[in-house]
């Protein structure tokens, strides 16, 4: 159910009334815990229980991977499962780990390059929301352009800041839960769980290396425990990594016929495909907490950095538009710098093939002095680097404990920050000629996103004459306000230089300066209460249910619910099931984004441009308010526990309404911009093509999670045999062609395997550990390089056939608290097929987003100290 202002028979004033009746009941509502325990439950004390409210409400951590009580399926996975492996970033150690979780190399794709996109359960980053010791985590600052038509336009958070030594445990929702914890609680919510110490540390240190001799990993953690005061704890994870760069590249077909041509001055390969280089990839974390008497105070945060280097693709000397040519490549562009007129170079014969390299060098140094071509700077042409600083940092305050009464409550405050500065190494602003800034380095810019909100939670559990267990009712208010900010780039990455007037390209090419028009700050508040409760009828069956009402400053109200239901059969078989709604607001940046590239169109500049949905050129194409993109959740479950065995199996629907995506180009004609001055809008004179986010298309998603472990001793030790496996499609419902088109609904619908699954074997024998992991990767799809066309003769698809990975290590703990771990990542060396349009189009030796990775196997070394 949605309201939104201006609704005909809804005023504003009814709303507001409704709203703050809504926030009078919860303030005085008896409630579950969100954190804390009953002093008279039998489940671990607050020092013991997980932080997640399905978790800690239902069930039991002591599971090995799934929580057999919850109604709902949950992963509960511990920090050894995620440093007992070669992969250093949360992301793909959580790929690893979670078969409904997918996350790719990108190597080229503009900002996600710097924070990776990734995808649970085939769904955007913005439909999982993660929390950190079950508080809201800020979004990233970047908003994915370019995300492998999965991830197009999403902004969610990057979790790639928190270092895996700080972490209890990780525990995955896989279950929609937006009216418990609002917006992006769509496909589920991960909650990481930050480490308790009162005394000692950890120091550790870590190198890989791939089989190929590449991309070199040093990371340094630490981690110190220490009490606050008698009755409190404080813990501080820091880490520090350096990566080199991959390449999985061949020389371009267009390089290499350049490069045939004579020309010395073409790189092999001119273009490199493979991971970025990462430099001073700092993470802090701290934690801490102080017991006092029915109250603990607790404050944790983190503060991170990195700096990414990527590539971008190949600029041709003898074919790039604006910089080398103004009419296909058949002629050098060349400028003329002070109106005395500048002969013509033919770059091709009669026949149409590419002249020779000295043929076009002798007449370009021939060229009198106010004729200027960049073919005499940048011979063999050039391709750019395009890389960020990434900087995060977040704090948490609050203070929960229990009242005389019996009523347990959580204040808490939070703030985060997420800003990435932009750069561009090795390329040019064509329109400024020779006059180039020191260095070919361009500084295009920042985005910026801020958050900050306060929690009032309450909880109490009331005995009954109906139920076998005392009912638990809980409500909560929350108010937050995120902000997004687009800073300036330096003169040179957007200026309008000299040579703009005839043909050359204007700002930094590959990712153009943000201009002062562009720049700005955008901001939005919303208002939220919720209401939950649990009923124990007896003691094999239980029913839960929540409702959440929110209230956003620039679309209105939504109101979602959540039903779930638990069966105890036996005593080793329960049924488990839920039906809910959801909601993922549109984000400030979305709703506000402008982004413009000025090009000079049939001899006269014009901006091409992403507009605000709302802006009045927008709005004449169909622009409009964004709207949350809503959902509907079903799942239906089995559990089954006996002895050292545990199995789950759950089936699962989301249906996702009114999607967000990019619109097509619009060109405006001489009427439209006749029409939209005389209304006063006088950008209209600016622009010659438009684009906006609109709410589109529908998708349903199906599939199966089935989670199987089983704990015995064998081979003289503790052993543990786990299953996790996942079978998900995607299939878009209904979708706009003019908006979204064909070739995006089939990278929607195949693009990631839609079986995925892990087998591991872990070991424990005295001071020795073993583990051996195989990872089932189903087949795939490419729209490579997202040509954007629809599979068939003229396409470019690729295929990718299924594949089994295997990583191994092992370890040894001496009894002085030293220990050392060697392993393999991706063990055999295991490679996709080749692209077979790898020489022909972009030099990419191997398809760019392979789910499992193009970079072959990886081999490392794990030391440290427990003191």
């Amino acid at each position: 159910m949605k309201i939104h202002p201006g609704t005909p028979g809804v005023p504003k004033a009814l709303t507001r009334c409704v709203r703050w009746a809504l926030y009078g009941m919860a303030s005085m509502a008896l409630a579950t815990p969100l954190l804390a325990q009953d002093e008279n439950s039998e489940e671990p004390d607050r020092d013991e229980a997980t932080t997640l409210e399905v978790v800690s409400a239902l069930g039991s951590r002591g599971q090995p991977r799934s929580e057999q009580y919850s109604a709902v399926p949950i992963d509960i996975i511990s920090v050894g499962e995620f440093r007992n492996q070669g992969a250093t970033d949360v992301l793909d150690q959580l790929r690893v780990l979670v078969p409904s979780y997918q996350v790719s190399i990108v190597p080229i794709d503009d900002a996600a390059t710097l924070v990776r996109p990734a995808n649970l359960r085939g769904l955007p980053p913005d439909s999982t929301l993660v929390l950190v010791n079950g508080k809201r985590r800020h979004r990233s600052a970047v908003i994915t352009f370019l995300g492998h038509g999965l991830s197009d336009g999403s902004q969610g958070p990057d979790v790639s800041v928190i270092p895996s030594l700080a972490l209890e445990q990780v525990e995955v929702l896989r279950d929609g839960a937006a009216a418990q914890y609002g917006s992006d609680a769509i496909a589920g919510v991960i909650n990481f769980t930050l480490k308790k110490r009162t005394e000692g540390g950890t120091f550790e240190a870590f190198w890989g290396e791939h089989y190929e001799g590449d991309g070199d990993t040093l990371q340094y953690a630490a981690q110190i425990g220490s009490h606050l005061t008698e009755n409190g704890y404080a813990t501080f994870t820091a880490e520090w990594k350096e990566a080199d760069p991959t390449s999985r590249s061949v020389q371009r077909g267009d390089a290499a016929a350049v490069a045939a041509s004579g020309n010395p001055f073409v790189n092999n390969p001119a273009q490199i495909w493979g991971s970025p280089e990462v430099n001073r990839d700092f993470k802090f974390v701290a934690n801490l907490g102080l017991l006092g008497e029915n109250v603990e105070y607790y404050l944790f945060g983190n503060a991170a950095s990195r700096d990414v280097d990527g590539g971008f693709y190949y600029r041709n000397p003898t074919s790039r538009s604006g910089v080398y040519t103004a009419d296909g490549g058949e002629t050098l562009l060349i400028g003329d710098l002070s109106g005395a007129g500048c002969p013509t170079i033919a770059l091709r014969d009669a026949s149409g093939n590419l002249r020779p390299f000295n043929a076009i060098n002798s007449a370009v140094q021939g060229l009198p002095s106010n004729c200027f071509t960049f073919f005499s700077t940048l011979p063999g042409g050039f391709t750019p680097r395009f890389g960020g600083i990434v900087r995060d940092r977040s704090l948490v305050a609050g203070a929960r404990g229990e009242w005389s009464n019996g009523i347990r409550y959580d204040f808490s405050a939070s703030y985060g920050r997420s800003e990435v500065d932009f750069y561009l190494l090795n390329t040019i602003n064509a329109s400024l000629g020779p006059n180039q800034p020191a260095g070919l380095t361009f500084r295009p810019g920042s985005n910026i996103q801020n958050e900050q909100s306060f929690n009032a939670d309450f909880a109490k559990s009331i005995d009954t004459d109906f139920t076998a267990y005392p009912v638990n009712l809980a409500a909560g208010l929350e108010y937050r306000e995120e902000e997004f900010e687009v800073i300036a780039g330096d003169q040179a990455s957007f200026e309008v230089g000299p040579l703009a007037s005839q043909g050359f390209l204007i700002g930094s090419n590959g990712f153009p300066g943000f201009n002062p028009r562009q720049a700005g700050t955008f901001s939005r508040d919303n208002y939220a209460v919720y209401v939950d409760s649990e009923f124990s009828f007896t003691e094999n069956f239980l029913m839960a249910g929540a409702v959440r009402f929110e209230d956003f400053e620039d679309f209105g109200t939504t109101t979602n619910w959540k039903l779930t239901s638990r069966l105890q059969v036996t005593d080793a078989f329960a049924l488990r099931g839920a039906v809910s709604t959801g909601f993922r607001a549109p984000t400030p940046g979305q709703s506000n984004v402008t982004q413009v590239t000025t090009q000079f169109i049939d001899g006269e500049l014009r901006d091409t441009a992403t507009l605000s949905p709302t802006s009045p050129v927008a709005q004449r194409f169909g622009g409009r308010q964004l709207q949350p993109e809503e959902s509907t959740n079903i799942s239906l479950g089995l559990v089954w526990a006996e002895g050292p065995w545990l199995a789950t199996l759950d089936a699962y629907q989301i249906e996702v309404d009114d999607r967000i995506a990019q619109s097509t180009n619009f060109n405006l004609t001489d009427q439209d911009r006749a029409e939209l001055l005389a209304a006063g809008v006088r950008d209209a004179l600016s622009f010659s093509t438009v684009r906006f986010f609109i709410n589109d298309f529908d998708t349903t998603t199906q599939g199966v999670d089935l989670v199987v472990s089983y704990a015995t001793d064998h081979f003289g030790g503790e052993t543990t045999y786990s299953l996790a496996a996942n079978w998900n499609e995607t299939e878009v419902d209904k979708f706009t062609p003019e908006i979204i088109g064909e070739a995006r609904v089939q990278i929607l619908e195949d693009s990631l395997p839609s079986t995925k699954g892990t087998f591991s074997i872990n070991h424990v024998r005295d001071n020795w550990t073993g583990n051996l992991r195989f990872g089932y990767y189903g087949s795939f799809y490419e729209d490579h390089v997202d040509s954007g066309c629809v599979v068939g003769p003229d396409c470019l698809p690729i295929y990718g056939d299924s594949a089994v990975i295997v990583d191994a290590e092992v370890g040894y703990n001496f009894d002085n608290g030293a220990y050392v771990r060697v392993g393999a990542q991706n063990l055999f060396d295991k490679y996709p097929e080749k692209n077979p349009y790898g020489e022909a189009v972009v030099g990419a030796e191997y398809p760019a987003h392979t789910p499992w990775g193009f970079n072959g196997g990886f081999y490392y070394l794990r030391v440290g100290y427990d003191f």
